[in-house]
């Protein structure tokens, strides 16, 4: 059985607008996400097709060699048509604004965001380290260009 991976730590400053929000915790002890709350100063209504920028009441200092993904809560985009436009967001390990979601609505009825809710999960992943190299070709495979559907939606005979 594969063992976890040692605990990343993050550091977190709470701003001014979040100071009684919790901080990001995970919903169980198996989630991989931290859900994220909405801090937001008044309740935002968004009707159909319509986006908003959440404040989340903090910033983070995310260790060199990681990004923290910004990333949709399951529930909402299912019961309520509520995505971010953007998914997975990301966090560099340079930024150190404040963390903040871009929400839209893509359900059928308005909806409303209010304080304290949990908008988003963040997910802390490690980097690979890459490197181009340019070439004149690349290797050929069975696939090979193939994409956006080529494979169809019906399982495949074998």
């Amino acid at each position: 059985m594969p063992s976890a991976a040692a605990p990343v730590t993050i550091r977190i400053a709470r701003l001014p607008g979040g100071r009684d929000l919790p901080l990001p915790a995970r919903a169980t002890p198996g989630s991989a996400g931290f859900d994220l709350h909405a801090a937001l100063a008044k309740d935002v209504t968004l009707a159909p097709g319509e986006r908003a920028l959440v404040p989340t009441g903090f910033a983070i200092a995310v260790p060199e060699g990681y990004e923290a993904q910004i990333r949709p809560r399951s529930g909402l985009a299912l019961h309520h048509g509520i995505v971010l436009p953007n998914a997975p967001g990301t966090i560099d390990s340079d930024y150190r604004g404040e963390v903040r979601i871009i929400v839209m609505n893509a359900g059928d009825a308005h909806f409303t965001l209010r304080r304290g809710d949990r908008i988003a999960q963040l997910v802390v992943a490690p980097l690979a380290a890459a490197r181009w190299e340019e070439v004149a070709s690349l290797d050929a495979t069975q696939r090979g260009a193939g994409g956006f559907g080529h494979s169809g939606t019906a399982e495949r005979e074998s």
